[in-house]
């Protein structure tokens, strides 16, 4: 029982893969450029982590879901793929949502000028 919250991270990466697949949104559109983005965007979030664990801010619950593997004091392994997960969500999102305004824009255009 303890590989529930892990495997529902990882279908959850593979639903945003697909997701992205199908409309070119972020690792699809400039692999590079996303690998780059996806990396620090994690890499900033588990320095927030480890910065609020060493105030006493965060701690890792115990819960009979997770794997109780510890990547360093307080950090689960898990979180690095939640980490991973809120990033690709968001890239997703930024994209999605910045496609879906030059849409909006460009009929707005064809309307004014017929």
């Amino acid at each position: 029982m303890g590989l529930i919250y892990l495997t529902a991270l990882l279908v959850s990466l593979i639903g945003m893969a697909l997701i992205d697949h199908r409309w070119k949104l972020f690792f699809w559109r400039d692999p590079r450029n996303a690998a780059i983005v996806l990396v620090v965007g994690v890499l900033f979030f588990l320095a927030w982590d480890v910065a609020g664990i060493s105030q006493g801010v965060f701690f890792r619950g115990e819960t009979e879901i997770m794997t109780g593997i510890l990547i360093a004091p307080e950090l689960p392994l898990e979180e690095v793929f939640f980490l991973t997960l809120l990033c690709y969500l968001t890239m997703n999102m930024v994209n999605g949502c910045g496609r879906i305004a030059d849409q909006h824009v460009a009929r707005a255009r064809e309307r004014a000028n017929s």
